[in-house]
């Protein structure tokens, strides 16, 4: 029964590992990707070399195998989600006079908003695009939601951002 535990567990660690290094690898971290993939492939090498022999005698090995497979691609996302590693840019098209007071809200909790105009089917609009690092995404989604100004909000995962306002590279 150990053994099974220990496949299990070791392959939702590799395959964990598996998606932050890719997120790290995609974000321009090469180094820390490299660490990463180091510790990935010592696991893979050692658990899959153990669900291999004696697999025949032992298919159980390859159920719990499979279980930390996808276990491990949920555990992976999850820590991807609280590590927010990266950048991301949020647009915002509201009218002309909510926009404006939208970028000053934000502006007031220390986020840089450019503002720039629009034309929407019937009136003006006014643009909001912010970059900002992930892990503010919930914050200023908060900030945008606390107000009544109905807006129209993308969000884009990014690669680098050179400058910029609260945002260093």
């Amino acid at each position: 029964m150990f053994f099974y535990a220990f496949i299990f567990i070791a392959k939702i660690a590799e395959v964990a590992l598996m998606t932050v290094r890719t997120v790290m690898i995609t974000r321009g971290e090469k180094l820390y990707g490299s660490i990463i993939g180091f510790m990935e492939v010592t696991i893979w090498l050692y658990v899959t070399s153990s669900v291999l022999s004696g697999i025949k005698e032992d298919p159980i090995r390859m159920v719990a195998y499979a279980l930390g497979f996808a276990s491990g691609n949920y555990v992976g996302c999850i820590l991807e989600e609280k590590l927010a590693i990266g950048l991301l840019t949020i647009n915002i098209i509201a009218s002309e006079e909510d926009g404006i007071k939208l970028a000053e809200i934000l502006r007031e909790k220390n986020v840089g908003v450019t503002v720039m105009n629009g034309e929407g089917k019937i009136d003006q609009k006014k643009i909001l695009i912010i970059h900002a690092k992930r892990r503010r995404r919930e914050e200023i989604i908060r900030v945008i939601e606390s107000t009544d100004i109905k807006a129209m909000i993308s969000i884009n995962d990014i690669k680098t951002v050179y400058g910029g306002y609260g945002i260093k590279k």
